[in-house]
């Protein structure tokens, strides 16, 4: 009800060096059996328990001058003694967590989710909230600035000041940066956008905020318009090396490299420039797949516990096909360029050994104790709900492009999926994406989805591809920096004589350490571990920059002796090495291929 109280918010920066705010929460009419508040666990769109109350060095209450005590129910959760009222809890919370997720905070800027900051007034979610956002005190901050797609409430444009919520669910889905940002600005589907840059990039703003605008308006046409969203802003923070997105409703929070972002007077599109365009656009996506068509498990979400659904193949997998595929079809991407994007996600799934022991539902459904928590095991066990999500959803475009004669594609399932999800709020069912895509094409799919979503079987991507006149080649890496995309360099023959250990490695100074050992590989059959370190091969020393060169001597079946350090005892172990595996795709377009799949294959990339 518009007469209920608004619950009150209050956040300031008190000590940058030591990285602490002060958030204070104030309601007005507390619940009389003692009123009950909770920092949420979890936050939307990251799939992991975070407990985010670990980050609360004090907590205390107080109500008309006097203090009110406070008694603490679990990990997140506190309860005041009754009170009449207002109430308002202080917290200090620590921010040093120079994420997406998190809050960060020093002399040079500050950065918040309202999830690790904003307490949820328990039985008062649905209220109204006012947030009033303040500086850090003295004159060396006078510079700063706020970005947040927060709704203004008195404050003015890039202004420190007064901010309103609709709910809790609304305050805490527009993080919010503080600082001295660089700033830029666009209009896309008529949606006033914001750009805002932290740390030290020397980056092209008009460039940049011109691609911003190809791919946000192709988004916006892409779901049939208007844009959901009275304004968007886009937050990035770039460091020395970075990669990391989380959508919001109306914004999205980057983390990039520097030297991702364009350049002054650069021309080209570079790959690391793509690869932030890439991003951009996912997060961009969301906006629709996942902040508002969500599953029915997330409505609401359940903000102290895991949420469980098998759908996050189609909410980060559907998500990851078309971030790229954007690119292709707003023209800043050419065709021959996607088909190597399309390419290296082939490869990355063939490297995956996991793929054949987890579906993608169940890495959707385990992705909080799974996908989230890596580990040395993880390539042999788990596949990525976003990276095979991604080629699922490619495999179910093409199906129903080819199958429909090009009258339907997976575009179309999406835009019912918004139509009748997205749109009114209702959360989606567990089963609602395979009965809406069979709903939408005609088709018959469920013996499909079984044997894409709910096995471990491969994808039949080589078919698929053939009926859009694409070819698909699948050889031996050439090296351990072959990602894959692009035709080798030398022969056939000579890349079927390669080796290959069988594990991943990575240089600790001049060690080489194992930090995997895959399944099927020569590594594991000779009994190496995660965590060896190889220090010698036939006598001789090995480093980071010299193994790949000596097993390059070495041919299938030929066997090493390896002298390896597991903890700090030294072992001598034999391996016979094995060929390298096929698992480096290249894609081409066929020259020969037929008129009708040449005429899907414009429907689909452009040309």
């Amino acid at each position: 009800m518009k007469n209920r109280p608004p619950v009150r918010y209050r956040i300031r920066p008190t000590d940058p060096a030591a990285h602490l705010f002060e958030v204070e929460c104030t309601v007005a009419d507390p619940d009389p059996a003692g009123q009950r508040f909770a920092l949420p666990a979890w936050i939307p769109g990251s799939y992991l328990i975070r407990d985010f109350a670990r980050n609360i060095i004090s907590i205390h209450a107080a109500s008309r001058g006097a203090d009110v005590a406070l008694t603490k129910l679990d990990k997140h959760t506190w309860r005041a003694a009754p009170c009449r009222g207002p109430l308002t809890v202080t917290t200090e919370v620590y921010g040093w967590d120079l994420s997406v997720r998190g809050a960060h905070l020093d002399a040079t800027h500050g950065f918040f989710n309202g999830t690790c900051v904003f307490l949820r007034v328990l039985g008062r979610e649905e209220r109204e909230c006012d947030v009033e956002i303040l500086p850090p005190a003295g004159r060396r901050h006078a510079r700063w600035r706020v970005a947040t797609s927060l709704a203004r409430n008195g404050a003015r444009p890039l202004g420190f000041g007064a901010y309103a919520a609709a709910d809790y669910d609304d305050l805490i889905d527009h993080p919010v940066e503080t600082g001295t940002f660089a700033h830029a600005s666009f209009t896309a589907g008529g949606v006033p956008h914001e750009i805002a840059i932290t740390g030290r990039a020397n980056a092209d703003l008009d460039r940049l905020a011109r691609d911003l605008k190809r791919v946000c308006e192709w988004h916006i046409r892409f779901w049939g318009g208007p844009a959901p969203m009275d304004r968007y802003v886009f937050l990035v923070t770039a460091v020395g090396d970075g990669y990391g997105g989380l959508e919001h409703r109306a914004s999205t929070a980057l983390l990039c490299s520097r030297d991702d972002l364009p350049r002054p007077g650069e021309k080209a599109l570079t790959e690391s420039y793509r690869t932030f365009l890439g991003l951009a656009s996912h997060e961009y996506f969301h906006t629709w797949n996942v902040k508002r068509i969500k599953p029915a498990a997330f409505t609401p979400y359940d903000l102290d516990r895991e949420n469980y659904t098998a759908l996050l193949w189609a909410f980060e997998g559907v998500t990851s096909y078309y971030d790229d595929l954007a690119l292709v079809r707003c023209g800043l991407v050419k065709p021959e360029e996607y088909l190597e994007i399309l390419g290296r996600s082939i490869t990355q799934l063939l490297r995956m050994p996991g793929r054949r022991r987890q579906s993608v539902a169940e890495s959707s459904w385990d992705a909080w104790i799974k996908y989230y928590r890596p580990d040395e095991n993880s390539p042999n066990a788990i596949v990525s709900y976003y990276g095979k999500g991604a080629l699922v959803a490619l495999c179910l475009d093409l199906h129903v492009r080819t199958r429909t004669a090009g009258r339907r594609s997976l575009d179309d399932v999406m835009r019912a999926l918004w139509r009748r999800y997205g749109r009114a709020g209702i959360g989606v069912p567990e089963d609602g994406v395979e009965r809406v895509a069979e709903e939408v094409s005609g088709l018959k799919l469920g013996t499909l989805f079984d044997r894409w979503l709910r096995a471990t079987a491969e994808l039949p991507l080589d078919e698929l591809l053939a009926t859009v006149g694409v070819e698909m080649e699948v050889r031996p890496a050439e090296s351990a920096s072959d990602r894959g995309g692009r035709p080798a360099s030398r022969p056939a023959e000579v890349l079927a004589s390669r080796v290959a250990l069988g594990a991943r490695t990575a240089g600790d100074g001049n060690d080489v350490r194992l930090t995997h050992v895959l399944h099927g590989g020569a590594a594991l059959a000779a009994g190496l571990a995660a965590g060896d370190v190889i220090v010698a091969m036939d006598g001789i020393r090995v480093t980071p920059k010299t193994l790949e060169g000596r097993l390059a001597q070495l041919k299938p079946g030929d066997r090493a002796r390896l002298h390896v350090f597991r903890r700090d005892e030294l072992h001598e172990i034999g391996v016979t090495l094995a060929a390298a595996p096929a698992d480096t795709c290249v894609l081409r377009f066929d020259k020969r291929a037929p008129a009708r799949a040449a005429a899907l294959r414009r429907s689909w990339i452009g040309r």
